[in-house]
This record gives structure tokens, C-alpha cells and sequence, in this order.
């Protein structure tokens, strides 16, 4: 601890966001109608609002006119720049009270980009976590862009924290005054995004605090109602208040020309619209999706074959089946699939590499739907797999009902983006049995022959800690009880 630091002292500043007023139980003063506008309302019945009287959520959510870095919340916001070193007040306030460890951690995680979300441990903070996200820099011609940017910003924050369980996060000011973002632009697209994720996927989020300054405060109090009405006389009267643009269902910010692309279909095969057709052919992903995966690839193996189709228009239209998957990934409710704990990130390998757990026992196959796995792998590796990363599965203790269908896993393999596949560098099998071994080498072998040289069984983690240390993996405690258990039977009979 650096001299001049008192943990004791600052840690009596921390605020605890339990003896905050929810945005529910804030008095609803009227003051963000305009007289004249309210009485002219008061015999309409312009219903219903986009964004209807949630009780349930608006007891979710929090002002808080104060320092982000006091915050008790599991994890709390940091705006920065895409080296993660950017000197603005919410991000020095940050450093200041996590202590120097946080510097050091933040080398570890080699920038961000524009959009993306990182986290790394609290340190001295009473927050547990930190993460850390680039806003945009803000043009006015080039604002669809930086609306798109900022969306991403707070969906990955509050993806990110869903995926980590993480039940409560104090979210800054992202469009930070250096950056050039309008400040009431920027909390239009805040407030809608917090709104549509909460509505579809936010269960297990209890509270969203959004911390401001005082100068702040004033455009967030009168925003506030038109997302979060506090009433259903709240919501008839902001409605003429809520933007004609409200993004999609998720609030992202909708582009006019990617809607003529999607819903137009193409006239005639000629120049580049031999794909589009091929696309329209092959249909959206949707209802049964899943069950045309492996007819959506054999077609388009097919057509090679026949001369109809090159390899460069194969590996385009590889890429927007796989960009179609990734949106409704995105766009679904997938809190059930993400419950089961089979998939989660957590440290890193000897090589500094992601580490990806998958654990086989919490896979109830006969119980799921299988596509909705699906996107739920692809929504959770899509980041990951942009740089390299190593999958450790754990085979412990898995029944007949744990065991993916090869077939699954084939169009698996085939549906997901080549990143996945090429910066996967090894894929630990920890605990195999004889028959899953065999299984594995008849699936490498024949049907995905780029997996074969990634595999490496190991019976024990003691195995896995020459790769892994200890420290950089969670791993379920039934698997540490078999091990063990396993470990001193082995110890027996050697005796």
C-alpha cells in the first residue's frame, strides 16, 4: 500500500447502494412536464407507451449523484480509452481507490476496443469487479456509428455482468466530455438499452445505479421518466416525450440501409447477387433453425461441387449465416442455458490465453433446447474467440443424458466463425473414460480432423496444473472431490 493511502479511510466513504432510494420509491413531482403539455393531456388515451409502468424494474433502478468509485455494487463502471490508460475523472477516481494492482492488471488485458467490455478484480474498491469499456469519440456525421458504439458499450457492460452473475453494477457517465458526446444523445441510448435488457434478460441483475455528477444529474432526472415511468399516469404523460427513434427490440440503434438489405430480394444473379439469392435460399435463421444447419452447409458444399458457387462467395455467405446466428444470440433470452453453469470463462493458461470451462455433468441434453445452446455458445465465445484461448472440459462424472450427439457437435464445428477454430489452441479432456476416448478419436479422425492434434487427455488435475495453475481455474467442487477421491484409490493399490 503507497504511503499517504488510508484503506481504513477511504473505505468509510464507500456507499452502500441498499440505503439508496430505488427510482420506484423517488416521489413523481412532474416537474420534467411542461405545464401547458400536461393540461392538453389530460383526456387522451394515447397508449400504450414502448416503454410501459415496470414497477419490477424501476425498483431495480438507481440514481446516485456521487463517485462511481464508492459504490458497494459487485462490479462498478470504468469509461477509458482503448489503451485503458485514458486521465479523465471517473477513471483516476477509479485508480486512486483501487490502489497500483490495478495498473498492473490492466497491462495484463492489452487494450480494448471501441464497444468492448473488460473486467479485472476491484483491489482496494468496495466493489468486487471493474469493468472496463472504450466509448465512442463522437462526430456528427459519422453518428450512427457512434450511437451503434455506445450501445455496444452498455449491452457488453450488462451482458458481461449477467454472465459473471454479477447481481448489482454502478454504471458511469460513458460518453465522457473528452470524447465529444452529446450528453442527452448519449443518456437517451443508456436509458433504452438498460430498459430492453432488464426486460429481456435481466433476472438476475438486481440493481443498475447509474452515478452522476451534479452537473449531470439534471438531464438524467428528466430523462428518467420517459424509459422508467413511475406510474401508469407518468407514462401517458411522458409519452409525446419518448424519440420516434428507439432503436430495435434490444434498443440498439437501427440502420435504415442494413433494413433494405435484409428484407429486399434480389431480382437476378447477376454481379454479387448470386450470394443474396443463395442467402434467401437458405433462409433466415428462425423457427427450426437448428434442424437446417446441416442442410445449409451441404447445400452449400453442393454447389461447389457443381461449379455454381466459388470458394470465396462460400466463405462470404459462411460468414453472414454465422453473423445471422450471432444477432439472434444476442437478441434471445438465454438466462435458463446460461443457469446451468456448463460454460463460463475464467483465468488464464501458462501461455497468458483465455481459459474456457466447459463442464459435461451440467449438461442436461435430453432436457434443453439444443438451440438454444447453441446460440448460447456462440453468444458467450464470440468475443473470446477474436484472440486465443484453450477449452479445459471437464467428463467428470457425466451419464448417458450429459453426452452431446456427434452430430450436434459436427454442425457445431461447422456453423461458428473460423476465429473459433483458429485461435482454439488445445482442448484439455480432463478425466476420460476408455469409451469417451475412442468416441473422441473416431470424431476427430472423420468428421472435424482439425480438432485431432488440439486434444489432450488428462486423468488428473495435477495434469491440468502443469497448463493451468491452480489459481487461474474455477473448478466445481465435485470434480475436486473426485479427483482427490479417485487420486487416493489410485495411491492404495499402488501400494
Amino acid at each position: 500500500m503507497p504511503e499517504g493511502m488510508d484503506p481504513l479511510g477511504a473505505r468509510s466513504q464507500f456507499v452502500d447502494i441498499q440505503t439508496l432510494p430505488t427510482w420506484q420509491q423517488l416521489e413523481v413531482d412532474g416537474e420534467h412536464i411542461p405545464q401547458d403539455l400536461s393540461d392538453s393531456l389530460l383526456n387522451q388515451q394515447s397508449f400504450p407507451s414502448p416503454f410501459p409502468f415496470r414497477p419490477d424494474i424501476n425498483c431495480k433502478i438507481i440514481l446516485f449523484t456521487g463517485d462511481v468509485a464508492l459504490l458497494n455494487c459487485t462490479a462498478i463502471t470504468n469509461t477509458s480509452n482503448e489503451l485503458l490508460n485514458d486521465k479523465n475523472p471517473v477513471s483516476e477516481r477509479i485508480h486512486q481507490l483501487a490502489g497500483p494492482e490495478l495498473k498492473d492488471e490492466l497491462l495484463k488485458l492489452k487494450g480494448c476496443r471501441t464497444g468492448e467490455a473488460k473486467h479485472t478484480k476491484g483491489f482496494n474498491l468496495a466493489a468486487r469487479f471493474i469493468i472496463h469499456t472504450v466509448g465512442p469519440k463522437y462526430k456528427a456525421k459519422y453518428r450512427t456509428a457512434a450511437e451503434s458504439s455506445l450501445y455496444s458499450c452498455y449491452r457488453n457492460i450488462l451482458q458481461l455482468a449477467t454472465e459473471l452473475s454479477m447481481s448489482s453494477v454502478g454504471l458511469s457517465v460513458l460518453s465522457t466530455a473528452k470524447r465529444g458526446y452529446p450528453l442527452e444523445d448519449a443518456t437517451h441510448i443508456a436509458f433504452r438499452t438498460v430498459r430492453r435488457f432488464l426486460e429481456k434478460h435481466g433476472s438476475s441483475i438486481e440493481a443498475v445505479v447509474f452515478a452522476v455528477t451534479d452537473t449531470e444529474e439534471a438531464v438524467y432526472r428528466k430523462l428518467l421518466p420517459l424509459y422508467y415511468p413511475r406510474s401508469e399516469e407518468e407514462e401517458r404523460l411522458c409519452l409525446p416525450l419518448v424519440p420516434a427513434d428507439i432503436g430495435n427490440s434490444e434498443g440498439e440503434p437501427v440502420v435504415p440501409e442494413r433494413q433494405i438489405r435484409i428484407t429486399e430480394k434480389p431480382g437476378s444473379l447477376e454481379d454479387d447477387s448470386e450470394e443474396d439469392n443463395l442467402e434467401s435460399d437458405l433462409g433466415q435463421v428462425g423457427n427450426h433453425a437448428f434442424a437446417r444447419m446441416e442442410g445449409d452447409v451441404d447445400k452449400q458444399r453442393k454447389l461447389i461441387l457443381q461449379g455454381h458457387m466459388s470458394e470465396a462467395a462460400m466463405q462470404k455467405q459462411h460468414q453472414r449465416n454465422y453473423n445471422r446466428w450471432l444477432c439472434r444470440a444476442r437478441a434471445e433470452d438465454l438466462s435458463d442455458i446460461a443457469a446451468l453453469k456448463a460454460l463460463y470463462q475464467t483465468g488464464v493458461d501458462m501461455c497468458g490465453r483465455t481459459v474456457m470451462v466447459v463442464v459435461g455433468r451440467n449438461i442436461p441434453v435430453t432436457l434443453i433446447d439444443l438451440e438454444k445452446a447453441l446460440l448460447y455458445f456462440i453468444h458467450v465465445m464470440d468475443h473470446i474467440a477474436v484472440k486465443e484461448y484453450v477449452m479445459v472440459y471437464f467428463h467428470t462424472l457425466t451419464g448417458e443424458h450429459n453426452h452431446l450427439d456427434t452430430e450436434f457437435l459436427k454442425n457445431l464445428h461447422d456453423i461458428v466463425d473460423i476465429k473459433f477454430k483458429k485461435n482454439l489452441k488445445a482442448f484439455y479432456f480432463v478425466h476420460p473414460t476408455f469409451r469417451s476416448k475412442v468416441s473422441t478419436w473416431f470424431f476427430t479422425t472423420f468428421s472435424i480432423s482439425s480438432m485431432k492434434d488440439k486434444v489432450r487427455y488428462l486423468d488428473n488435475l495435477q495434469q491440468l496444473f502443469t497448463c493451468i495453475r491452480p489459481e487461474q481455474i474455477d473448478i466445481p467442487p465435485f470434480v475436486m472431490e473426485y479427483d482427490a477421491r479417485v487420486n487416493r484409490r489410485s495411491q492404495s493399490s499402488g501400494l
